[in-house]
């Protein structure tokens, strides 16, 4: 029952034009990178930023009008012998899977009729990572507001609010506290801090493919000597798990609970 709700979500979603246009920014921008004489590398270290800015705002957003707007189809699908798991996981794979395909291919194509080197391409690989699982989580995050709020007005609004902490609030929050304790010791307490963050930690492991980690100071030294090792990138790799974890299961709960 999961596949072919999801079969049905795909074809709809694929086939709709924001995420054509979702696609399409990308591999704009990414071609007009390369026209401008970026090599592969300095092009994925361009698109670090607009990647942890973009996704989480278009996910947060998307997710959340598109359960807005199809909730009297689900109602529909309910009065049917459908169970409300196979439901949820059909309704979240079928938006989530097309957005990280638009993105993954938008930034892709530009790379293979460029033809970059093996170090670029590892450098995208991680990017498209990165920017796939940010996909997820926020599309889950959206998909709580969503069924937590039936408020339209006031699920935006919380979605706006939440990415506009991760991505701008968080790190000026975290800034501040550094300038205020500056006389402590905090490089650990600040790698804590980090974890708590995803769009943050998406940052820190492109940081540490490139090395620009040395342009950092003594904080990116911090971050090289923990997260360069094999048990902080397990750390790390756990931490970005929990964040696709949580969400999502915090969705499915809502939506299992929910009285449609």
């Amino acid at each position: 029952m999961i596949a072919k709700i999801l079969k049905y979500q795909l074809r709809d979603v694929m086939r709709s034009k924001w995420i054509i246009a979702y696609a399409l920014l990308f591999l704009i921008f990414t071609d007009v990178l390369f026209r401008f004489g970026g090599d592969g590398v300095r092009v994925v270290t361009s698109l670090m930023n607009v990647v942890l800015i973009v996704i989480p705002l278009a996910s947060m957003i998307l997710g959340a009008f598109y359960l807005y707007n199809t909730r009297e189809y689900i109602e529909l699908l309910l009065c049917h012998p459908v169970k409300r798991h196979q439901l949820f996981w059909g309704m979240f794979l079928g938006l989530a899977l097309p957005m990280v395909l638009a993105f993954g291919g938008g930034v892709m194509i530009p790379f293979v009729y460029n033809g970059v080197g093996p170090e670029a391409w590892s450098a995208v690989l991680l990017l498209v990572f990165t920017g796939s699982a940010l996909s997820v989580i926020f599309v889950g995050i959206a998909y709580y507001l969503a069924l937590r709020f039936d408020d339209r007005i006031k699920g935006l609004g919380l979605a706006l609010v939440i990415c506009l902490f991760f991505t701008v609030i968080y790190d000026g929050l975290i800034l501040f506290v550094i300038y205020l304790l500056s006389s402590y010791p905090l490089e650990k307490p600040v790698i804590a801090f980090s974890l708590v963050n995803p769009i943050d930690m998406g940052r820190i492991l492109m940081l540490m493919q490139f090395d620009i980690s040395a342009l950092m100071g003594l904080t990116g030294a911090v971050f090289r000597d923990f997260f360069g090792t094999k048990m902080g990138m397990m750390i790390a790799l756990v931490s970005l798990l929990l964040w696709l974890a949580i969400p999502v299961s915090a969705g499915l709960r809502q939506f299992l609970l929910k009285d449609f």
